[in-house]
């Protein structure tokens, strides 16, 4: 058991944010109409504080406008960015970040939202703490998947929550080989296996049955979905490791799939690799909750 001053330096690993902030890019979601009256108001906003406002290109759509940028060159341009949407807006702009984005503030235009954390009513609240430099972040660690055919690497992506392995609509149980550094761990015999990050616990390994961990944890977990054998349980390893799962050369109809938005029709004998990235996911948190408090109410937590 970690001694308490140990649990505390865990449960508070937030750095205030303080960086001159002199372009602010906005992501909404896309085809979220409900958008443009926010979209109008931080225009407004920004420009009573000198500050520009960048938008990508289905952003812009939103807003009437004729023009807007790319995601890559709006991430690589702003010195903070505002996520409009759900989890799912902010998981794909993950995927775009680089070691030099700006710090994210993700508001929630979604249902569930357990990263968007931030309401549309405490947006300007939160923007201004920002700006006084007075706002914590936390660091969210993402993961790099590669996947190995035929002796090289054929595509890679990068992850948020995870990337699963699971079975076509028709295919049976599927046996996936999984070595951790190396060392053989197990032939898991399910419908699926996933493998996560602390923040993508809260996500599909969560309904497989998987524990919740805490978001700044340094680890990954390894989760059977739905396994033939009661016994395999979820595994949490530590987040240097590298996690290598196999398919048998007789499989077929097995798909890996990244974030729940992008993913890629398996082969047999295909390996997929998945390691700690270098990039981290810089997450502005809000001045009236933390993780808890969420947990508690998207769970709904001791309610009868």
């Amino acid at each position: 058991m970690l001694p308490p001053w140990r649990l505390a330096g865990l449960l508070s690993l937030k750095h205030s944010m303080n960086r001159e902030i002199r372009r602010i890019g906005i992501i909404a979601k896309p085809k979220l109409t409900t958008v443009s009256t926010v979209l109008h108001q931080l225009a407004g906003w920004c420009a009573a504080r000198q500050i520009q406002l960048l938008l990508d290109k289905d952003t812009a759509a939103l807003a009437g406008q004729a023009a807007g940028l790319e995601r890559n060159d709006l991430v690589a341009a702003s010195d903070l960015i505002v996520v409009l949407g759900g989890d799912g807006t902010l998981l794909s702009v993950a995927r775009v970040l680089d070691s030099h984005s700006a710090p994210i503030l993700a508001v929630n235009f979604g249902s569930l939202g357990f990263l968007t954390e931030v309401t549309l009513e405490e947006t300007f609240g939160t923007l201004e703490s920002v700006l006084a430099g007075q706002a914590a972040t936390q660091a969210r660690m993402m993961i790099d998947v590669s996947v190995l055919r035929e002796n090289r690497c054929f595509e890679q992506y990068r992850a948020l929550n995870d990337a699963v392995l699971t079975k076509g609509a028709l295919a049976r149980i599927i046996d996936i080989d999984v070595t951790i550094d190396g060392q053989f761990v197990a032939t898991y015999k399910a419908d699926g296996l996933i493998v996560s990050t602390p923040t993508g616990s809260t996500a599909y390994a969560l309904s497989a049955g998987g524990p919740i961990v805490y978001p700044t944890l340094d680890a990954m977990l390894v989760t059977p979905i739905a396994s033939h054998t009661l016994t395999f349980r979820s595994l949490v390893v530590p987040d240097g490791v590298t996690i290598e799962m196999g398919l048998k050369a007789t499989q077929e109809s097995v798909y890996l799939t990244v974030d729940g938005q992008v993913g890629l029709a398996l082969r047999g004998e295909d390996r997929i690799r998945v390691r700690k990235s270098a990039i981290t996911l810089k997450l502005i948190e809000s001045s009236n909750k933390n993780f808890f408090d969420i947990l508690r109410r998207k769970l709904k937590w001791g309610e009868r």
